[in-house]
């Protein structure tokens, strides 16, 4: 008489499983007779902001706190290197400006400071033409600390002006709102921490962010 063939009990598959382990810590906190963390944090914070805190956490799916500061950190780096490319997009500009200037004034006062080399750097000839001089050494200074070897036309330094400002703008849009996500989620990271008493203070470079 054969043995019937075993067959080994498989166990189902499980689903994926549900984060919510976040909103779970902080409802055990809710719950856990207002723990001097709580209290802390609900004096200074009010219901509407807690209820914006945990809808936002669902919304999003930030049900960790590892998952809300990879987040948090993530918009940080966002909203920094925006701010980096404007803050460089605005030293150009000034740079190109301050070129432009100087190109226009070497070129006004170029006769007279030729006329003043012919005359044997006449200190006559200087008096009567000193501002112009000075105009056209002050421009001559500015190349040499740019290292500019060959002098840009006027209209280029303006096209590239005119682009630079394009850019700045189109950045400037995704900066704000780039800085309201950050200013958010920090606002969120530091809320969870309250309530689950890990709240820690700030750095300087986080006030710095924050207050941006």
């Amino acid at each position: 008489m054969g043995k019937a063939e075993h067959t080994p009990h498989k166990k189902p598959m499980p689903g994926k499983p549900q984060k919510v382990s976040l909103l779970i810590d902080i409802d055990a906190k809710l719950r856990a007779g207002k723990s001097g963390s709580y209290k802390q944090w609900a004096s200074v914070f009010n219901a509407k902001q807690m209820a914006h805190t945990m809808n936002y956490l669902r919304e999003h799916d930030l049900m960790d706190m590892a998952a809300l500061k990879e987040k948090a950190e993530a918009a940080t780096t966002k909203f920094n290197t925006l701010s980096a490319q404007i803050k460089s997009a605005e030293a150009r500009m000034a740079e190109v400006a301050m070129l432009k200037t100087q190109i226009i004034n070497y070129a006004k006062t170029r006769e007279v400071f030729a006329a003043y080399k012919a005359s044997g750097y006449s200190k006559k000839y200087l008096a009567e033409h000193e501002a112009d001089i000075l105009l056209h050494r002050a421009a001559k200074k500015a190349f040499n600390e740019l290292g500019v070897k060959k002098l840009p036309t006027v209209k280029s330094l303006q096209e590239e002006y005119a682009q630079l400002l394009s850019e700045k703008k189109a950045a400037y849009s995704d900066y704000k709102k780039a800085r309201e996500e950050m200013r958010e989620l920090l606002t969120i990271q530091n809320n969870v921490a309250h309530i689950l008493g890990t709240a820690q203070h700030p750095s300087e470079k986080e006030k710095e962010q924050e207050s941006r």
